[in-house]
């Protein structure tokens, strides 16, 4: 393809960070995805993008497909075509988007995997009173208490924090900010470890998690942590901080059924996203109903016959 095409994408991806202020993480998946599809059309398709087809997608999303690229990769990288060539169409640039109409497989939907509340009991029984431990014990506090992002989490300052009132000010995805409520618990966990950052020289000094060395805490660093406390209190599974997210929306919805008021405390613009929680909560009952119900078990042990 021609050097412009090239020009095209920088510009559109430069547009994402400094007027949409779209993450950087969106940012390199988007630039990864657009550029990949630029190799490709370099080898295969036609020299400007006003010369891409949906038949060329449509080969292109098939040989990804073919090559064993997972169906949620290849919506994603549709999306980022989708974007750049509406990009386009306002630049003036395409008159249609050749992307519009393409179809990406479906994705099998997977549910989350969660924490049930004794487990996340026993996960937060850190008897240690060492600086770092005080720090990982308000972090998971937060996470679950809150139903943070782990980006969420990182991007804390200290403004964003109101104990008396029990309330921490976050700001999502899209820039977009909501009031959540903190538990009791992870107030508590916040004050010991406010008490401690103390004792650090601090780098950056509006953020609530910073390391022993005052710097805030990378999402690497949380994330290693929280897999240490997992193999210190010997939990069966894995644990990273999404868990902690999705264990808390699946205790709230099994609690309360509002299905709304989880979808204003996870952020979610579409509640769509938020149903996946009903299934969470279906799979409880069900196990409650085959382990409660009498005729239930008979049915289960014939079945095991």
């Amino acid at each position: 393809m021609q050097p412009a095409a090239l020009q095209a994408i920088e510009a559109f991806l430069h547009k994402l960070k400094h007027e949409r202020q779209y993450s950087l993480h969106t940012i390199d998946n988007y630039a990864r995805d657009l550029n990949r599809f630029y190799d490709y059309c370099q080898r295969t398709a036609a020299g400007t993008w006003a010369q891409i087809h949906s038949r060329d997608i449509q080969a292109y999303i098939g040989q990804r497909h073919r090559n064993g690229i997972s169906a949620k990769t290849i919506q994603r990288e549709l999306s980022a075509l989708r974007s750049l060539f509406n990009y386009l169409m306002v630049e003036e640039q395409l008159t249609s988007n050749p992307a519009k109409d393409v179809q990406a497989p479906k994705v099998a939907r997977k549910l989350p995997k969660t924490l049930d509340t004794d487990q996340v009991q026993h996960y937060l029984n850190i008897k240690d009173d060492s600086l770092l431990a005080v720090r990982d014990k308000a972090i998971i506090e937060v996470l679950y208490s809150s139903g943070l992002r782990l980006a969420e989490l990182i991007g804390l300052d200290l403004h964003d924090l109101d104990l008396q009132q029990g309330l921490v000010k976050v700001t999502g995805k899209g820039k977009k900010t909501r009031q959540v409520p903190l538990g009791s618990k992870a107030i508590n966990a916040l004050k010991a470890w406010l008490i401690r950052r103390a004792e650090i020289k601090v780098q950056n000094a509006d953020a609530v998690f910073v390391s022993q060395y005052g710097k805030r805490l990378s999402a690497r660093s949380i994330q290693q942590r929280l897999r240490y406390w997992a193999q210190k209190q010997a939990m069966a599974s894995h644990i990273h901080p999404h868990m902690l997210r999705h264990s808390f929306a699946s205790h709230i919805l099994e609690s309360s059924g509002d299905l709304r008021a989880v979808q204003e405390l996870l952020g979610h613009s579409d509640i769509s996203t938020t149903q996946i929680y009903t299934h969470l909560d279906f799979q409880h009952l069900a196990k409650v109903y085959d382990q409660a119900h009498p005729r239930a078990r008979q049915t289960n042990k014939t079945r095991r016959k």
